[in-house]
């Protein structure tokens, strides 16, 4: 067994009588370059499910010339004309996404060549009212689709924005959605509010802000277009439907004209997540709305970012709450990951993606290099929703669902092994950075090629420790259900 072990398992509640559109909740961070304690800028997200087992798998997608007359398409029916050019990137697709069974890639985040970065989406619900005046499109721009349809065609954030929200206005969107999209000078937050009305903001770069299953965007200047970008007509929409009091331009309030505010199971998130980040603010619990960009106390790194998304209510107000039945930290988390843009960084390792597969509550977040990958370990290519012994999700969620067996015995257990192994990857990291760094001045051939053998071998060592605990755990459990006998019936026993 390989060191000890860890984790923040207690993956409480679940939520159980929740609706069934926003059965896929996530919950989101976007961390500015000035809030982060290395400068990187950083975008994370829980992909959330409505059941506990759904593997997921990486894939590269190579640069391709299109074919004539070729068309992106998906299968909600969504078609667009492919690009001349199609970049090269990353993804992390259902495992059964690119089969008939599937209901879509559902690629979710992932990286292209030229380090724009999207992690897509955060479910939102979209208010009747708005809803009515403009509905969605059923073979409109959907979660399963965005990141497959931008990632290749993006050479900056702010490209990527401008180009989805074209889709999203001339297609159609078919659900409300939030969508991070950033490279390594700016990251920018995107909701989808109706069938064809959306806003952008770019993030500044001092404070961080965090999304649930609600819209947020509030307080936006819709006259700063450095900072924003939004649907054709938004503001008159809104006047026209009557969807706000006063829609005022200098302060737009996008989530209260389009989504539900308030709603507890979207708001206790968004407090607790300020409440980690920035303590000194004294907030009140279940607001209408929290404030969209606060600074941290202190600057965020990646074991804060982390902590964010495992997070449950122990030692805050609201785990005196009865109602309180929807943290952060979940155990229907099917994977988690924070993205590190770095402008400092070569081109090929200018992104540094941690990867959790299966809840944070009962994994790693795992380093690599997605733009340096050549090719994709085993572990993360493989599986279903079935329970094996090959891929990563299945090593990381057997470890939490052992652990449920007795929290009281192996959570302890599990959270050790989490913080060795973190603590590990984290502090080393610098000096994988530097490493290449000055491998790729001299040679950037053998830099790439290290970063894909590195970025393998490290998700091999994580699983393999997973392994390591999972026999300890199964060893332990087989001990603990011996019968106890008395020392005469022992001795009786032994010389028999």
């Amino acid at each position: 067994m390989q060191g000890k072990w860890s984790l923040s398992l207690m993956a409480v509640t679940v939520m159980a009588s929740f609706v069934a559109a926003e059965a896929d909740a996530c919950t989101s961070l976007i961390v500015g370059k000035q809030a982060s304690a290395d400068g990187s800028l950083m975008i994370a997200r829980n992909e959330d499910y409505y059941i506990n087992n759904w593997n997921k798998r990486q894939v590269i997608h190579p640069r391709r010339e299109a074919a004539k007359d070729e068309q992106l398409a998906f299968k909600n029916g969504l078609k667009v004309p492919a690009p001349k050019t199609l970049y090269r990137y990353t993804g992390l697709m259902d495992w059964n996404g690119d089969t008939l069974s599937g209901d879509g890639l559902y690629e979710e985040r992932g990286v292209n060549e030229f380090n724009v970065a999207i992690s897509a989406t955060n479910s939102a619900q979209v208010n009747p009212k708005a809803a009515a005046a403009d509905p969605l499109v059923e073979s409109g721009v959907i979660e399963a689709a965005i990141p497959s349809l931008i990632l290749p065609q993006a050479r900056t954030a702010r490209e990527g924005v401008e180009l989805l929200g074209r889709y999203v206005t001339q297609y159609g969107a078919g659900e409300g959605n939030g969508v991070l999209i950033a490279d390594t000078g700016e990251a920018w937050y995107f909701e989808i509010g109706s069938g064809h009305h959306w806003l952008a903001y770019r993030v500044p770069q001092d404070g961080y802000l965090v999304v649930a299953n609600g819209l947020r965007l509030h307080g936006i200047d819709l006259h700063d277009k450095d900072n924003v970008i939004a649907s054709p007509g938004l503001a008159d929409f809104v006047r026209k439907h009557q969807l706000l009091p006063k829609a005022d331009e200098r302060s737009f309030n996008f989530a209260k004209a389009f989504g539900v505010t308030g709603d507890r199971y979207n708001v206790d998130r968004e407090w607790l997540a300020q409440h980690r980040l920035t303590p000194s603010k004294q907030q009140a619990l279940r607001q209408d709305q929290y404030p969209l960009l606060l600074k941290p106390d202190r600057k965020i790194a990646v074991a804060d970012v982390a902590g964010v998304l495992r997070a449950n209510f122990d030692g805050t107000p609201l785990a005196r709450k009865a109602d309180a039945d929807r943290p952060i930290g979940v155990d229907r988390t099917i994977e988690s990951h924070i993205f590190q843009l770095r402008a400092d960084m070569p081109k090929p390792f200018a992104v540094l993606t941690w990867q959790s597969f299966g809840s944070p509550a009962g994994a790693v977040f795992v380093p690599m290099y997605e733009n340096a990958l050549k090719d994709i370990a085993q572990p993360l290519r493989s599986g279903s929703a079935q329970a094996e012994g090959y891929s990563a999700y299945w090593a990381f969620r057997g470890n939490a669902t052992l652990a449920q067996t007795n929290p009281g015995k192996y959570g302890p257990a599990l959270r050790a092994w989490q913080s060795r192994t973190e603590g590990q990857l984290q502090a080393g990291q610098p000096h994988v950075d530097a490493m290449l760094k000055g491998l790729y001045a001299a040679n950037a051939d053998a830099a790439q090629a290290f970063a894909n053998q590195w970025s393998n071998g490290v998700m091999l060592w994580a699983v393999q420790s997973a392994r390591d605990v999972n026999q300890s755990l199964l060893t332990d459990m087989t001990k603990s259900s011996e019968k106890k006998y008395s020392p005469e019936e022992l001795e009786k026993i032994k010389n028999l």
